[in-house]
């Protein structure tokens, strides 16, 4: 930290991931906080994003980053085949490490027929990204910066609040649901393994994963034992391809070697039982939400609040910085924007906490461990798929 005691950022990337973590980190009046430096490939990404977020240093360069000896922590909003490497390399530059999921996956090897995602085996794959999250594991555990996984469900007031009904009553969750899909992704490599190593699952089903994951584990501590995942059997595939390019209009998804669709159930050490699903053919905004049923109780929470206000535009003038909500087609007609969208989803908390938990010195809720174990069931879930039986992680 330096002598002005601030958290000073570096920023990996400048896309969609990057600016919710920014703009919830604007609405942050803790501990002092500096945008110090930005890098992305392209220019102008770049030089949008020094303006609109005041960083004093930008860059095309990652290496920059890691030179900058006022950087505290670098924050790694990149496309996911790269996480790996940044993550070593910033640990070894002596920062902490902010990374968004998923932590690591597999993009191809030397000597792999392509495309990676229909012509890979996924037991392969599911032992090499073992082999990666190893090598992760051994890397954070050998330094002394922290990691802190950006998983915002974790964070969002409902899931929190959840984890705290569950702590003081002790309750035991005997079936849990979770979603999060959309019509696509705004990513320009969304459909490619070797970029993203997995399709809508591992794009979106990751989150309701780790928060149904962490919710268990928050009952396992509340009851003073352990619960941990028996096996994972999941159906997958790519329901779009079937459509003709005028029925596929309304539908971003483009997936060229993963899947647009993915049901995935777990079975946990306590016979209990959750379902994760994700899709990319949900029109009209995002569906995100996770549901507890438990011995005494049962938990709604719901990740977008769409019924606090209401807008009808006839033209989309003047609209184009103005947020409304995910993945909507159009901004004209009746729309239900989304508000506080970075308090609802959990941003806000998520970088309060990582900024405190650099600052002061602790440990964040949201650590290695839950972004090792959320990567591992993804592919477990993927061996799956392909074999058509369930595995055990």
């Amino acid at each position: 930290m330096n002598s002005r005691k601030e958290i000073c950022i570096g920023m990996a990337g400048a896309g969609r991931a990057a600016q919710l973590h920014l703009n919830a980190l604007q609405r942050y009046t803790g501990v002092p906080v500096c945008c110090r430096h930005v890098a992305a490939r392209r220019f102008e990404q770049v030089k949008r994003f020094q303006e609109r977020y005041g960083f004093q240093k930008a860059s095309l360069d990652f290496e920059d980053l890691l030179r900058d000896e006022e950087i505290d922590v670098i924050d790694i909003c990149t496309p996911p085949y790269v996480h790996e490497d940044m993550i070593v390399r910033a640990l070894h530059a002596g920062k902490h490490v902010i990374c968004e999921k998923p932590l690591s996956g597999y993009f191809g090897q030397d000597g792999d027929e392509e495309p990676v995602g229909l012509k890979v085996p996924k037991d392969r794959m599911y032992e090499e990204l073992v082999k990666s999250l190893d090598r992760l594991k051994a890397e954070v555990e050998a330094s002394d910066r922290k990691f802190m996984y950006a998983e915002n469900f974790v964070y969002a007031p409902a899931v929190t609040k959840a984890a705290d009904i569950i702590r003081k009553k002790k309750s035991r969750i005997l079936y849990a649901k979770g979603e999060e899909s959309l019509k696509g992704s705004s990513s320009p490599v969304a459909g490619e393994w070797c970029k993203t190593g997995g399709g809508t699952f591992m794009r979106t089903g990751a989150h309701p994963l780790s928060a149904i994951l962490w919710l268990k584990n928050i009952e396992a501590q509340a009851r003073g034992g352990e619960i941990t995942i028996k096996s994972v059997f999941a159906d997958m595939g790519m329901v779009t391809q079937m459509l003709t390019p005028y029925e596929h209009r309304h539908i971003a998804a483009q997936p060229f070697d993963v899947e647009d669709c993915a049901t995935v159930i777990l079975t946990f050490s306590d016979n209990t039982r959750a379902v994760v699903i994700a899709t990319d053919t949900l029109l009209g905004g995002s569906r995100n939400y996770v549901e507890l049923y438990c011995n005494d109780a049962v938990i709604n929470c719901k990740l977008t609040l769409h019924d606090m206000m209401e807008t009808y535009f006839l033209d989309e003038d003047r609209l184009e910085d103005v947020f409304l909500s995910e993945m909507l087609p159009a901004k004209t007609g009746w729309n239900k924007p989304f508000l506080e969208d970075e308090i609802i989803r959990g941003y806000t908390d998520e970088m309060r906490d990582f900024m405190e938990a650099i600052y002061f010195d602790r440990q964040p809720k949201a650590g290695f461990q839950l972004a090792y174990d959320t990567a591992k069931l993804i592919y477990a879930a993927y061996k799956s798929a392909q074999l058509g039986v369930a595995v055990e992680p």
